[in-house]
């Protein structure tokens, strides 16, 4: 089932460009990173409620309410615990991530270079980020910003100031994991240690045909979906190493992880289904399965209560399981 892996991950520098024929990690004339299945009619009622909301980028658990942003129009819903109607907080553009931070949301908005913080009662405040920013994380003292396209990660805050990690073809997504740092590049389909002190990034690794999207876990390992392949990865830090290889078919793509249960949620795009791995030990063990509101292109987890959060791409509303 599982298999750990070693052996044959390809190291290479940071710096290639893209649609490098030279770049042992680019498999393809052309680099087209991977998208979540344009999922099929649902076939089964989805687990739990399901409350109205517009197609969704991206949801997140912060503050005891459910944020959930939508394209159109371009907002963010806050749902309170009590899954009552939303308060709603006007973006200027569509949001390609939210992250918590504290009892806040950040909504990164490449399309107006901004990154928009919401807070639990729906006031924002926003402030400017050249270069396309499509998601945030903190490491210690510092916050990371990913610029997909300027090609770079900014390192803010610390006695340094302002620091940028340039050389990185697609910075999709920041993970931290522990102490570490990890970039995930969709195009090429591969994972690079970051540095925040180095100009450029570090070793990278392939990370299967069509990487999407990455979360670590509280043991400082950073899981990674293949959507292409069909995959569950798992990777260390310190050095960046790949560990696990895991058969996941159906086109995996929304990732959220459970601390509390050390349960890895995984969205299935291409059927329609929203799954939950063990992590705690070596290999991954499937606990839980259920039918999901079509298009799951977004899922979030509250650590407290367990409640797990699953939004449809295509405007089928927010699935609350739990």
């Amino acid at each position: 089932m599982a298999a750990a892996v070693l052996t044959g991950a390809l190291v290479v520098s940071g710096c290639a460009t893209e649609e490098n024929p030279a770049d042992p990690l680019q498999v393809a004339a052309t680099l087209e990173p991977a998208r979540p299945a344009v999922s099929p009619a649902q076939s089964a009622t989805p687990e739990g409620v399901v409350l109205p909301a517009g197609p969704a980028t991206s949801v997140a658990v912060a503050g005891g309410r459910v944020a959930v942003a939508v394209a159109e129009p371009p907002s963010v819903l806050l749902f309170p615990s009590s899954l009552a109607g939303p308060v709603t907080a006007a973006l200027p553009g569509p949001a390609e991530r939210l992250v918590a931070v504290g009892d806040a949301v950040e909504a990164t908005v490449p399309s107006a270079g901004v990154v928009v913080t919401v807070a639990p009662d729906g006031t924002s405040s926003s402030r400017s980020v050249s270069g396309g920013p499509v998601d945030v994380a903190r490491l210690g003292d510092l916050v990371l910003v990913a610029q997909r396209d300027a090609r770079q990660v900014s390192v803010l805050g610390g006695s340094g100031g302002e620091h940028v990690v340039r050389g990185i073809s697609s910075p999709d997504r920041l993970v931290v994991a522990g102490d570490a740092a990890v970039v995930l590049d969709r195009p090429r389909s591969a994972v690079f240690d970051l540095d925040t002190t180095s100009e450029t990034p570090g070793a990278g690794l392939r990370a299967g045909d069509g990487a999407t999207n990455a979360v670590a876990d509280r043991f400082g390992r950073v899981f990674v979906v293949d959507t292409r392949g069909g995959e569950l990865m798992s990777f260390s830090t310190s050095p960046l190493i790949m560990r696990l290889r895991y058969p996941l078919p159906g086109a995996p793509y929304g990732m959220a992880y459970d601390a509390d249960r050390d349960l890895l949620w995984v969205t299935l795009t291409e059927r329609n289904e929203v799954v939950a791995f063990d992590v705690s030990g070596a290999d991954p063990v499937e606990r839980h399965r259920y039918a999901a509101v079509r298009q799951p292109d977004s899922v979030a987890v509250d650590p407290g209560s367990g409640r797990v959060f699953v939004a449809s791409g295509d405007g089928q509303g927010m699935q609350v399981i739990g």
